[in-house]
């Protein structure tokens, strides 16, 4: 009996890793690594950048519907525009308890490829000012800029209104 234990310990153990690569297992590891939590004074170098590109930053959570309706338009700006030097950045104001349990599955489900960082900041009377002048904190909301100009939209868009408002941007 001695000499069969050893083996079903083995066997037990290569059932229990079903099939799943090291690979696998480091991706699963490095999940919540996908989504950086930043507070504000991380958060404000990506609102600043002064580097040539375009930016398109938007404000969402997955727990305000307007902003779930409009995640779609803002994959789809990202990827028709990827030869314009634009970049999409996703700011989400979920609750940060819920990163692995509610955010990184909807990412997922939705198959959200821009970047995405999750926003940890209690002191909002000092960032929702600091981001823009005209924001209330309500979401969603946009901020368009580049090292000459910014834009800043408290609303949701249509894709059409999206891609027309991303076009009147760069032409100014």
């Amino acid at each position: 009996m001695s000499k069969k234990f050893p083996f079903f310990i083995l066997f037990a153990m290569l059932l229990s890793c079903k099939g799943e690569s090291p690979k696998t297992v480091d991706q699963k590891q490095t999940n919540s690594e996908i989504v950086q939590t930043l507070n504000y004074q991380e958060l404000k170098p990506l609102l600043e950048k002064q580097d040539g590109k375009n930016y398109v930053v938007n404000f969402w959570a997955t727990w305000c519907a307007p902003c779930v309706k409009e995640l779609p338009y803002f994959e789809a700006l990202a990827s028709k525009y990827s030869d314009k030097n634009i970049e999409v950045l996703l700011v989400s104001l979920d609750f940060p308890k819920q990163k692995d349990t509610r955010l990184l599955p909807f990412m997922k489900k939705k198959n959200i490829k821009s970047k995405v960082v999750l926003l940890d900041d209690m002191n909002e009377d000092v960032w929702i000012k600091a981001i823009s002048e005209e924001w209330s904190g309500a979401l969603p909301a946009t901020l368009f800029y580049n090292a000459n100009n910014r834009k800043f939209y408290e609303q949701s868009f249509t894709e059409e209104e999206l891609h027309k408002e991303l076009e009147n941007f760069l032409n100014l």
